[in-house]
């Protein structure tokens, strides 16, 4: 098996995170963020969610509970809000297609890993074995 620096598999990944940056999900994401960036509606919520959120903290630490209900049952009616805005609506999916690129990615560089170490070691994927467990068996016997 080659060996690679910790920098060179690093500079891998750099290059592999410019190719994601540029993949069409990544762009679309980019996109639909912007319009959320410039919708006032949203951004009007937004900051409305963050203040109440402050206030929710506040009331928390001094034991206001029926204010804190209320408080958190607004930031609730705030949130189906924004959540039932179309271009927000948009950007979820997109946000859970990218993340989904990102864990297939991650997937698949831990199965490849998991392979070769396998392969090297002379492990049995298919009954779980790495090759040090099936090693360390025939040596106690």
């Amino acid at each position: 098996m080659t060996q690679y620096s910790r920098e060179e598999v690093m500079d891998q990944a750099k290059m592999l995170a410019d190719m994601l940056a540029g993949t069409e999900e990544i762009d679309r994401f980019k996109q639909v963020e912007e319009k959320i960036n410039e919708n006032k509606k949203v951004q009007e919520l937004i900051n409305k969610i963050k203040a109440m959120q402050k206030q929710a903290v506040n009331l928390k630490a001094y034991q206001k509970t029926d204010a804190l209900q209320k408080v958190e049952a607004e930031i609730d009616r705030l949130q189906a809000e924004i959540d039932a805005i179309p271009v927000v609506q948009e950007f979820k999916e997109i946000q859970l297609v990218v993340n989904d690129v990102l864990q297939l990615v991650t997937g698949t560089i831990a199965r490849e890993v998991t392979e070769k170490l396998n392969e090297a070691n002379g492990g049995d994927i298919l009954a779980g074995e790495t090759g040090s467990k099936i090693r360390g068996r025939t040596s106690d016997n």
